[in-house]
């Protein structure tokens, strides 16, 4: 390289430089031995001291102190919530399907896992979503629940017991 392109070089870095010293540091130049301007913060015999004037700031018109850029903390404490079917409905479907929904609070993670219960007895395997459709219940009075299950399989929640009735028609005659 040039002489000419390394002065060039220098001077340009130097004077980005100045932008973040400028405010706190006092700038000196002298020519060196090869004649070669250099910049520094230390004064050295027959440098002279560089005036410097402070940059201009802007400063923001947004107050961005009412923002809330904080995570969010999720609770470990959790509420399994059924409903659908409601408490004491009567469900009237000739082919014994219900449909059973809950609501996870605050919020259903991955790795969490819903087992159904009915009437007291695990109804097929824990999966991770809250929504279950029973096939071909029988007629009369049935109870369901809820548990939420973590990653380990340990019941974090249960949900309160819901009752519902299954109506099928028959053809049957009562005599």
């Amino acid at each position: 390289m040039t002489f000419t392109v390394r002065f060039c070089i220098l001077f340009i870095l130097l004077t980005q430089a100045f932008a973040v010293y400028a405010s706190s540091a006092k700038i000196y130049v002298w020519r060196n031995e090869q004649g070669v301007l250099v910049f520094s913060d230390s004064p050295q015999p027959g440098a002279e001291e560089v005036d410097v004037q402070t940059s201009n700031t802007i400063k923001s018109s947004i107050n961005t102190s009412i923002l809330d850029i904080k995570p969010k903390v999720i609770s470990n404490s959790y509420q399994v919530d059924i409903f659908q079917p409601k408490n004491n409905a009567t469900i009237r479907d000739n082919t014994g399907s219900v449909y059973i929904s809950a609501r996870i609070k605050p919020i259903f993670k991955p790795g969490l896992k819903i087992q159904l219960y009915l009437d007291n007895s695990p109804y097929e395997k824990p999966q991770t979503h809250s929504v279950f459709a029973l096939r071909n219940i029988d007629r009369g009075e049935h109870q369901i629940k809820m548990s939420l299950l973590d990653d380990k399989g340990k019941v974090i929640a249960i949900s309160s017991p819901v009752t519902f009735y299954m109506h099928r028609a028959s053809v049957n005659k009562a005599n």
